[in-house]
């Protein structure tokens, strides 16, 4: 049995084990939701909580003067965490198609700024381009890999969600706003306005167990924004890089980045949508791999026929499927 079936199996076992404590009542059912919408969260952010903990076990536990510099052993580390996660089939090659895609445009956006002194990466290394190290790169995959986990995993639907176009050129005017402002007139509070007017309606659908739940989606958005600044924190608290205001020592980074965070984030979620189209609730949901029938074979020989439609929806929206995904 390999790793990802193995994981699927302790999972099936974990639900079998707290189902029945789940139904004792409303409370219970509650709890087992958002023990369940928690453990899907921290799936999704399988590939960016390594990363993370690989930047404090550095900076605690690295030499400062080994062979091999910090940050390139934080290259080769997230390379190995990549070709494991889809040699145990525990990404899927879609989702990894999307890391490749941040690395590019991360790494691009890190050589102009840092260009431009707006953060510094201060210890030396091999790997890297100018002045960045090619592990920064990493650290804005993390964004598009989460995103990628969590829309399957939650088996992410939308409704009202905005004309797709306008949603690219939103995602392309953030992006060119990001070298543009150092030269012409930044014009992010524009972008804040688009993107209120696109999304004030929209509402993600996500299914942490069995019943569907909403969010709108520019609530959504600053979250991931804002957690994304604490990741942040971490990262420049292990010295990971800095920007002018820690010149003298680690304080919090400023609350207005908050709102280059939001952006990058909307990029990264319309680049994630090139992958996985975004549906609204009732179209092309998912059906558990686990209790799927066999094409060609019988499907449940004992269910009367009027009940099948019924069985094959109930197995469909499996509160676990995600995570055995």
């Amino acid at each position: 049995m390999n790793l990802k079936d193995r994981i699927k199996a302790r999972v099936l076992a974990f639900d079998a084990a707290a189902r029945p404590w789940a139904a004792r009542g409303p409370l219970h059912a509650f709890a087992y939701e958002f023990l369940l919408f928690g453990l899907k969260q921290a799936w999704a952010c399988l590939f960016g909580g390594t990363l993370v903990a690989l930047l404090i076990a550095t900076r605690l536990f690295w030499p400062p003067d080994a062979p091999l510099a910090r940050y390139d052993l934080l290259v080769l580390c997230a390379v190995a965490l990549q070709a494991g996660l889809l040699a145990t089939r525990l990404e899927h090659w879609d989702e990894a198609l999307v890391i490749a895609v941040f690395h590019l445009v991360g790494t691009a956006m890190e050589v102009f700024k840092t260009a431009h002194g707006s953060w510094i990466y201060p210890e030396h290394s091999l790997l890297r381009i100018g002045g960045v190290p090619l592990f920064s790169g990493f650290m804005y995959a993390a964004i598009g890999s989460y995103l990628a986990r969590a829309w399957r995993l939650f088996e992410l639907r939308f409704e009202r969600y905005p004309p797709v176009w306008t949603t690219w050129a939103l995602a392309i005017a953030a992006y060119v706003n990001f070298f543009a402002h150092h030269y012409v007139m930044d014009v992010r509070l524009a972008l804040f306005a688009a993107s209120f007017l696109m999304f004030a309606r929209a509402s993600f659908v996500f299914t942490p167990d069995r019943t569907p739940r909403r969010m709108p989606m520019l609530l959504g958005f600053l979250l991931v924004a804002v957690f994304i600044w604490i990741a942040e924190n971490v990262g420049t608290f292990t010295a990971a890089w800095r920007y002018p205001s820690q010149h003298d020592g680690w304080r919090l980074v400023p609350l207005g980045k908050l709102g280059a965070w939001y952006l990058l984030m909307l990029l990264s979620f319309v680049l994630v949508s090139a992958v996985r189209r975004p549906r609204p609730p009732g179209e092309g949901e998912a059906t558990n791999p686990l209790t799927a029938p066999r094409p060609g074979g019988p499907s449940h020989p004992r269910e009367p026929p009027q009940s099948r439609a019924q069985s094959r929806a109930s197995r469909s929206s499996s509160p676990v499927a995600g995570l055995r995904r």
